[in-house]
């Protein structure tokens, strides 16, 4: 039975101190009273997080944690002490993130992204801000245009670089970026390229023309709807105000301007953008 997984476990036992659910290979491990739901029956199977406790003793919870073992999250600091920082990971026991594991100093109330794992020597549940220590570059079977999951970690001059699907470390460029991205936030990407060193390059939106100019489109055309169907921004407008709007580049807002106008869908005036119908 791991320890800082999620198992779904047999209910096998009752004792005063709460119910004891067993694995298929016969491993017990304590439910503790306020854990147990009056509806739970011998022999009913139940969904729970297994971890230990304060005093060192495998226990399981139905609480879901906010991170589990070999997964990243972005949690916040409870407390420092001399072992080292404490983050909230949804149960009542902390989270140790060690010093030899902090890039930078943790302070109380701040968020980082971490990674869980097993402490060799004591078994425990720890974790680690070395993200680059525990992505993959080998055994990438994406293909450029994929559609991927990625959780922000790091900024520097280049971007801002990502956990992509919980396994492998992507960036997306300066100049793929046209809204404001903050460290621990997740979104939806794109693979924009495999590099030869196992890194990816992402992007916020899909890839192509067509996709770019659907997207973008169909975002102009909602926000002409919201703004009853007028707002001031023209292929003429200034490209940070388009980008602190809509989100995009002017060349692309350009292009689905363009392609708005050629449906008839919209009409281009001096003080602004119409819908053709206002």
């Amino acid at each position: 039975m791991q320890i800082g997984k999620t198992h779904i476990l047999k209910a096998a036992r009752t004792t005063d101190n709460g119910c004891y659910l067993i694995d298929d290979k016969g491993t017990e491990v304590l439910l503790p009273n306020a854990y147990v739901s009056d509806n739970l029956k011998l022999g009913d199977e139940i969904t729970v997080f297994v971890y230990l406790d304060n005093e060192e003793r495998p226990v399981a919870t139905t609480i879901e944690p906010y991170i589990e073992l070999d997964s990243f999250a972005f949690l916040e600091v409870k407390d420092v002490n001399r072992a080292g920082a404490f983050l909230d990971m949804g149960l009542i026991k902390q989270l140790l993130v060690p010093f030899s594991e902090q890039p930078v100093k943790m302070e109380v109330g701040e968020r980082y992204v971490v990674f869980c794992l097993l402490d060799e020597q004591t078994d425990r549940l720890i974790a680690s801000a070395m993200i680059e220590d525990f992505v993959f570059t080998e055994g990438i079977d994406f293909e450029v245009g994929d559609e991927v999951e990625a959780l922000f970690y790091k900024k520097s001059d280049l971007g801002i670089n990502a956990v992509i699907n919980n396994q492998f470390q992507g960036l997306v460029f300066q100049s793929d970026i046209h809204r404001d991205i903050s460290i621990g936030e997740k979104h939806t990407v794109y693979v924009k390229k495999l590099r030869p060193d196992g890194k990816i390059d992402i992007t916020l939106t899909p890839q192509g023309y067509r996709n770019v100019i659907d997207q973008s489109t169909q975002s102009i055309l909602d926000q002409l709807k919201q703004d009853d169907g007028f707002f001031k921004y023209t292929d003429k407008s200034n490209p940070e105000e388009i980008r602190n709007k809509f989100g995009m580049s002017k060349k692309t807002f350009k292009k689905a301007i363009g392609n708005l106008y050629k449906q008839k869908i919209i009409r281009l005036e001096k003080d602004g953008t119409y819908l053709a119908n206002k």
